[in-house]
Formats: C-alpha cells, structure tokens, sequence
C-alpha cells in the first residue's frame, strides 16, 4: 500500500536528502590527529614550557601528571573533540597565577610560542597551526580579565 499522496510529497524530499551525504566537516580535533596527536602535542608542549626559565616558575610545586590531563581535556574540547568541559574556567584558573606569581600577556604569548613550536615540531602544517594559534588568542581576553 502506498502513502497518501500529501504524505508522498513531504516524505518523498525528506528521504532524498537524507540520501546524500550531508556530514560535518571534520573538526580542528579531528583535522589534528584525535586524542594520540592531542596527547602527544600536550606532552611535548609542556617539556617546553617547563624548560623555558621564563615559565617554569609558574609550574614550581604543580603536579604535571594533573596538569597534563587538565590540559589535553581543554584542548579536545576546545578543538571541537568533546561536547563539554567540566573543568574550571580559563579566568579562575589562572587568577592565582596572575594575582600571586605575577602571570602578564608575555607569558601568555610565550606559551602560544610554544604550542606552535610543538605543533610544527610534530608535523602539523602551517595552515593548521594558525588556526589553533588564532582559537588560543581568544583565550587572551578571558584569562586576563578583558572582557
């Protein structure tokens, strides 16, 4: 038995398009490799930072371990990799830094220095790169009060 022909008409185009393949772009996430690419990129990242004499003072007495899992958490939410975050946000996380060790705009920019750096140094293309840098600048704003 065949539909209602007013039924035929709406049911017709619905099935059409739900024939052609209509699928989300891939995500920053997924563009950069998933959760291995994202884990080592957080690796490498804070073998960075933590070596850099101007940053590893803000990391005295942190447990990395934590701090690794906090981070790559972010970056796969930020990246489009997951649909929430239950961490703190980037405001309150970083209000002591600021307040008691004195974290300014430099460091900030040292830091995205060092997620390129890392980004390159594992392959990611230059495209990329800058569309991750471009997504971490507008965290600037946020942690710094400026919005």
């Amino acid at each position: 038995m065949s539909p209602a022909p007013e039924i035929a008409a709406v049911a017709e185009p619905v099935a059409a398009a739900a024939a052609v393949d209509v699928a989300a772009p891939p995500s920053l996430y997924e563009r950069l490799g998933g959760e291995a690419a994202v884990e080592k990129a957080v690796e490498v990242f804070y073998e960075r930072i933590v070596a850099d004499p101007q940053l590893a003072p803000f990391f005295e007495g942190v447990d990395m371990r934590t701090r690794r899992r906090k981070q790559q958490a972010f970056m796969t939410y930020a990246f489009g990799g997951a649909k929430g975050y239950t961490g703190r946000d980037l405001a309150a996380a970083h209000r002591r830094l600021i307040r008691d060790k004195g974290l300014k705009e430099e460091h900030f920019d040292l830091v995205a220095g060092h997620l390129a750096g890392t980004l390159q140094l594992l392959g990611v293309g230059p495209e990329l790169v800058e569309e991750v840098i471009a997504l971490v600048a507008t965290t600037k704003p946020v942690i710094f009060g400026q919005l």
